[in-house]
């Protein structure tokens, strides 16, 4: 597991029932620079005691200094190193499975043969009806072409899958929404178009999902374009989302009126150019923009945003918004007085938010907090529960303003895994759906 950017392992050890043997381990792992978590007696015995203890390591190379010390120090007998990651991914972490039993003929002849016919027949006559009579309502495809995984860049689309199988697990614990990842074989844009929207009929939105910039500009819209059902890219508008929801509590945190503020925005790849946009629409006022690639201040330009560098974001702006990907790009001299920094590459940031603040700060932080599991949840669940045929800027400003809403007194955003940020976050969405008129399904009682 990545944690601040070190693996975990679990070691199973049987120490001898004598003092100092646990002392002399834990001494061995911390002069190797190893970092210890949980110890966890596992075993008692008369003369021995096995235990799990997890330690943390730099990379790979440092895990094996610390299992070769280990296994010298006397009085401990290393049983093995677990990777309590890959054990739990064993098979992957979603199935399909029947919501009913299936244990007599009876219900075999509803659920199947003859019984299917009529709904079916139902379906044919009124399309419409396979909202209520099938699974569409409530699956969501998760498609990705593996080209921008994480921080890890174009792994393709197998190696993609623990992190979509990740997406489908949250789907379904916060909101309920069955995720069905789908692993595209292809890089060219065309080809994943046509592909999504041929499928599209099973599903009752889609998430793009870690396809690089800037192809997934043009593959989202074009998709869109192509279909009634919400299409969103969250490495995109996930992030902006949460980013925003970020911003507006640390604004609030360090009194600061974002809409007189001069904001800047580093880096403006999938989500960086997202988040621009987005505060244009929110603030009414051009976002400056760095950028080394020249098309990226193009499409900025182009949305209304002023192009510029580092030095001048960092020289011009109240706001500064890294994302990057590049550790320490952002010096401490750089920093002025009574800024609001966000560097939000993991798991190094642009600029530590300790070294921000001791240069002048009045707030800044990295982007460990700022995960997209605050927004993309709600996002769909609200929009998937309205059937609307978009998801617009206004409910994706609506789901900013009800996380930054729902973070508690101290926090600056809130508890990712609290069911009901999600069901906020969702009613949020939902509510603008039918303010804008969009919405195709009945909301009476949703908002009670």
């Amino acid at each position: 597991m990545w944690w601040d950017g070190k693996i975990q392992r679990t070691f199973r050890c049987r120490l001898e029932q004598k003092p100092g043997a646990l002392g002399r381990l834990l001494t061995a792992v911390g002069e190797q620079g190893g970092l210890l978590g949980e110890i966890r007696t596992v075993r008692m015995g008369g003369s021995a005691v096995d235990r799990d203890i997890t330690v943390f390591a730099d990379d790979l190379r440092h895990l094996d200094r610390i299992v070769r010390t280990v296994e010298t120090i006397e009085g401990v007998l290393l049983l093995e190193v677990r990777d309590e990651v890959l054990e739990l991914h064993q098979g992957g972490k979603i199935a399909i499975r029947s919501r009913y039993a299936i244990d007599s003929l009876s219900t075999l002849r509803k659920v199947y043969t003859p019984g299917v016919a009529e709904v079916s027949l139902k379906i044919r006559d009124d399309p419409s009806l396979a909202r209520r009579f099938t699974s569409i309502r409530h699956l969501v495809a998760i498609v990705t072409d593996g080209t921008a995984v994480l921080g890890l860049g174009d792994i393709g689309p197998k190696a993609a899958m623990p992190v979509m199988e990740g997406k489908a697990s949250l789907l379904e614990t916060l909101t309920g929404l069955s995720g069905m990842p789908i692993l595209l074989d292809t890089k060219d844009p065309d080809e994943i178009v046509e592909t999504v929207v041929h499928m599209a009929p099973t599903f009752a939105a889609i998430q793009l999902e870690d396809i690089s910039a800037p192809r997934c500009f043009g593959i989202e819209e074009r998709i869109q374009a192509r279909l009634d059902i919400p299409v969103m890219h969250d490495d995109q508008h996930g992030t902006a989302v949460v980013v925003m929801a970020t911003l507006l509590n640390a604004a609030k945190a360090s009194g600061r009126d974002l809409a007189s503020s001069r904001i800047g925005v580093v880096g403006l790849g999938a989500a960086g150019l997202a988040l621009a946009r987005m505060l244009m629409f929110r603030f009414g006022r051009p976002v400056l923009g760095a950028d080394i690639l020249p098309d990226a201040l193009d499409r900025l330009k182009a949305a209304g945003g002023e192009p510029s560098d580092l030095a001048g974001v960092m020289a011009g702006c109240d706001v500064v918004i890294a994302t990057t990907g590049k550790p320490g790009l952002i010096k401490p001299s750089l920093v002025r007085p009574g800024q609001i920094i966000l560097a939000l590459s993991n798991p190094v940031p642009e600029i530590e938010p300790e070294k921000a603040l001791a240069a002048g700060a009045a707030f800044a932080a990295d982007g460990k907090s700022v995960n997209n599991v605050l927004g993309f949840p709600g996002i769909f669940r609200g929009a998937v529960d309205a059937d609307v045929p978009r998801i617009t800027r206004e409910m994706l400003i609506a789901a900013a303003e009800a996380i930054a809403a729902f973070a508690k007194p101290g926090q600056i955003v809130p508890d990712p895994l609290d069911r009901a940020l999600h069901r906020s976050v969702a009613r949020a969405v939902a509510r603008v759906a039918l303010e804008q008129g969009l919405n195709r399904d009945d909301l009476t009682g949703y908002f009670d």
